[in-house]
């Protein structure tokens, strides 16, 4: 529309040059052109609005996207590496400071938080129903219990009952019996990748203070899930430290 409306301005600019006066020659020719001016203005203005618009309805698809990817991986993952580098993104994007853990054979990250000496050995599972205490990664998580530093502990993060929907998951047990006994004398924590997610987004919404709650879990002498509760629960050993 509003380039009809310069065009038509260009054509009454040639018009007026030919029919009126020599003042007015002078004066019509100059206000189309001044107006023409103005419309270019308010076209390139309302192009740059939509164009904003635009972008921020990407931004906000890939961000919708990102988060579904991630729940997809975290919850239903394809493979256990998919699942590690999900896992790895999310403490990145929390701040940690996460590595592959080179000085290690026996963990599948290193995670520390900032501005502290506390670290991780992380170990990262998939398991179609609850984790036993024979699951391998369990073992690795034993080997480096025998490496690890004065300032490093045992974190097992396990995407559990993988092909349940999460409605069932609820009623269901994450870990053993055996397994929490085991984890509790050995002084390592588990969480599960749906807790994991759910203290992504709480401390991305600023609901928490990601960093204490994880020097929480490095405090406590068993920071697992009870063996049956809600998932979108936290665990009941220590509160979730709230900003």
């Amino acid at each position: 529309m509003l380039g009809i409306i310069q065009l038509l301005l260009a054509v009454f600019a040639i018009l007026s040059a030919l029919i009126f006066s020599e003042e007015l020659k002078l004066f019509i020719p100059l206000g189309c052109l001044i107006a023409m001016l103005v419309v270019s203005k308010i076209e390139k203005g309302r192009y740059e609005e939509e164009a904003a618009r635009k972008n921020l309805l990407n931004s906000e698809i890939d961000k919708a996207k990102k988060k579904e990817s991630i729940i997809e991986s975290l919850l239903w993952p394809k493979s256990e590496l998919l699942l590690m580098d999900t896992v790895h993104s999310i403490f990145k994007d929390l701040g940690f400071k996460i590595s592959t853990g080179v000085n290690y054979q026996s963990v599948d990250r290193i995670v520390k938080i900032p501005e502290t000496r506390i670290a991780f050995g992380v170990q990262i599972l998939m398991s179609e129903g609850e984790v036993e205490e024979n699951h391998p990664k369990i073992n690795r998580a034993l080997q480096f219990e025998k490496e690890k530093k004065e300032d490093e502990k045992s974190l097992i993060i396990a995407s559990t009952h993988i092909r349940l929907p999460l409605s069932e998951r609820s009623q269901v047990s994450h870990i053993s019996k055996e397994l929490s006994h085991f984890l509790s004398r050995h002084n390592m924590s588990l969480i599960t990748t749906h807790h994991l997610y759910d203290l992504w987004q709480k401390a991305k919404g600023g609901e928490i203070d990601i960093f204490t709650f994880f020097e929480q879990v490095y405090s406590h002498s068993n920071g697992t899930f009870p063996l049956k509760g809600a998932t979108n629960s936290y665990p009941p050993l220590f509160d979730v430290p709230l900003r």
